[in-house]
């Protein structure tokens, strides 16, 4: 009888989670999920953590409050809590193990980036931004690689959006709207919701350009993060920060063009920031999702000989948002 090696999955939960609990087990892992209920083990249980931590040939930690909501201080500070406390608790348990896994891969983000127009960010010649989602970004990461862990690969995943889960949907139901034109940053009040956060926080100010609509949009279809993750997994001299993103970024005009194409609606009114942020209050989310420029490039996926699946934004949204036309809702039992 051949035994399974084991994954812990932390944070699984959410659809990243559940498509690679499903990826996992159909590659023939034995698969242990980690959440606030389980079911293999919880975050109030460390020695339960521990135990399956110790043995684990992979560690894949995506716990963290989603950042689709309004940034309240209540919210602004469960979304970092959410992420350095659930990774300082695996970083504890891998390095009490008396057989540690062998690699572990962290989500993190590609907001860690600034804000860019003038060129692409990568792993080795990007610049890290200020303010709120950066400091988050930076206090996950610190934590991650806080420590020495000897026999242990540790992997920052900085995932651009990711389309197929809530992002998408966001901008698909923007689209069907018909306000799906392209989004122009200007003037607005300022508040406190972007000011930094953490140990060491940067930033403050209320972030303003006039991009005129070619803010850049830098994404991943989620059938490519899976992909990113086994060929990780593949190349054990991949370490370090890895930018999860298309090698073919966007921009907003191009990306709201598209989203009218692949749901259907013919008009798409263009959203002046004036407009733009009280219908992303009435959304409960933030418009750095459609606003803040993001230009990332899969720079170390890339030169390591990656191949995507969903390079272009266009057959990506058609089998991510565009099909959601067609979807038939479960009735109720």
């Amino acid at each position: 009888m051949t035994v399974r090696e084991r994954a812990v999955v932390a944070g699984w939960n959410g659809f990243i989670g559940h498509r690679l609990v499903e990826d996992l087990t159909d590659r023939g892992y034995d698969v242990a999920r980690v959440g606030r209920s389980g079911p293999a083990a919880t975050w109030s249980d460390p020695a339960g953590l521990a135990r399956l931590v110790d043995g684990a040939a992979l560690v894949v930690n995506l716990a963290g409050k989603s950042v689709g909501c309004r940034y309240t201080d209540a919210n602004r500070a469960e979304i970092l809590r959410s992420r350095v406390e659930t990774t300082r608790q695996l970083r504890e348990a891998i390095a009490a193990a008396h057989e540690p896994p062998r690699l572990w891969l962290n989500a993190s983000t590609a907001t860690i980036y600034r804000y860019a127009m003038d060129r692409p960010q990568t792993e080795s010649e990007g610049e890290l931004g200020t303010g709120f989602s950066v400091d988050v970004a930076r206090s996950w990461e610190d934590e991650l690689f806080e420590g020495d862990l000897p026999g242990t690969r540790r992997v920052a995943l900085r995932m651009a959006i990711v389309l197929g889960g809530p992002a998408s949907d966001l901008l698909g139901r923007v689209a069907r709207l018909g306000i799906g034109g392209p989004q122009y940053d200007g003037r607005w009040f300022q508040h406190r919701r972007y000011r930094g956060i953490g140990a060491k926080p940067t930033g403050g100010a209320v972030p303003m350009h006039h991009s005129h609509g070619r803010q850049r949009f830098s994404w991943i279809h989620i059938d490519d993060v899976l992909a990113s993750i086994r060929f990780i997994e593949e190349h054990s001299g991949i370490e370090g920060p890895v930018n999860l993103s298309s090698p073919k970024p966007s921009d907003n005009r191009t990306l709201m063009a598209e989203l009218r194409r692949a749901v259907g609606m013919p008009i798409g009114l263009p959203a002046t920031r004036w407009m733009l942020e009280p219908a992303m209050w009435v959304l409960r989310n933030e418009s750095e999702l459609l606003l803040k420029s993001r230009w990332v490039l899969p720079e170390r996926l890339e030169s390591a000989g990656f191949t995507f699946r969903w390079p272009d934004l266009r057959p990506a949204l058609d089998d991510t948002v565009g099909r959601r036309r067609h979807r038939v809702r479960p009735t109720a039992d």
